[in-house]
């Protein structure tokens, strides 16, 4: 009997996640149909215990009925983890065999899709100011969270990080220190607003909205692991529409496009760090 118990609460679980997604779909427009089930209904889960409701179904009839809920439930969802110079034999590469490739356009299109917070964005900029292309470039960071956007503009980040980055930017191949490029203060680093010059912040959801620019290089890393294969493989032809014939695709080291139906149109720059090139049709 207790098997029997424990399993109705599972298939409980289950149809009011199903409920709660319809839910956010129909009336607010944000789809999560496509999101790996397992990691969403985790999500939603955690999500119920921190706002305090009873159960999933409480969770729904909320944000049916109460706008002002919304932006908070898009900020848990949206899991933005990350760091400045994540994985920083990534972002050597870019320097090393990337840039030297982008140098050769006059201006630079360089769409970051799934900004969180804003670390890689940061991250970028630093990187493309040393190498002497910053100022050609247009920047264009999307999220689907206004929260999350709004993190990312203030270039904001506890300084107890700054270790890390630093060492990050070290290992990325980056010139100077790290610290030239923000000013501390109390528990805070803010970074210098020259990074964000040539950054433009905005809202773009990937499961519902369309090619966003025309680039040359396309970063959206570690945010695919959270889509089923038909989302996965709808993106990646998002991607592949976006940038110009010959143009650069970096995925995060937990991803793989080996399955993917758009994958075709990708050709390995370095597979084992997500780089890619587009041989797609040209935009």
């Amino acid at each position: 009997m207790a098997a029997e118990i424990g399993a109705g609460r599972e298939d409980i679980d289950d149809i009011e996640v199903d409920a709660f997604v319809q839910a956010m779909a129909r009336r607010h427009g944000y789809d999560f149909s496509g999101y790996a089930p397992s990691s969403l209904k985790r999500r939603v889960l955690q999500l119920v215990q921190a706002l305090g409701v009873a159960h999933v179904g409480e969770l729904t009839a909320r944000v049916l009925r109460d706008d002002a809920m919304v932006p908070q439930v898009i900020a848990r969802l949206s899991v933005p983890v990350s760091e400045m110079f994540r994985n920083p034999a990534v972002f050597r590469k870019l320097r090393d065999e990337v840039f030297p490739v982008l140098a050769s356009y006059p201006h630079i299109n360089i769409w970051q899709a799934g900004c969180a917070h804003g670390q890689e964005v940061y991250s970028l900029a630093i990187l493309l100011k040393e190498a002497g292309l910053y100022e050609r470039c247009q920047i264009y960071a999307t999220d689907f969270s206004d929260e999350a956007l709004a993190r990312a503009q203030e270039g904001i980040f506890p300084i107890r990080d700054a270790r890390l980055y630093s060492e990050n930017y070290l290992a990325a191949g980056g010139r100077h220190t790290l610290s030239d490029y923000y000013h501390a203060r109390y528990d805070f680093m803010k970074l210098d607003e020259r990074l964000k010059e040539r950054v433009t912040f905005a809202n773009h959801n990937l499961v519902c909205d369309g090619v966003f620019c025309e680039a040359q290089l396309v970063l959206c890393r570690n945010v695919l692991i959270y889509f089923s294969d038909a989302l996965q493989d709808r993106v990646l032809g998002l991607f592949r529409d976006s940038l110009s014939r010959g143009g650069f695709l970096c995925l995060g080291n937990r991803e793989s496009i080996r399955f993917a139906p758009s994958a075709r149109d990708f050709a390995p720059l370095d597979a084992e760090l997500r780089l890619y090139r587009n041989t797609g049709a040209a935009t």
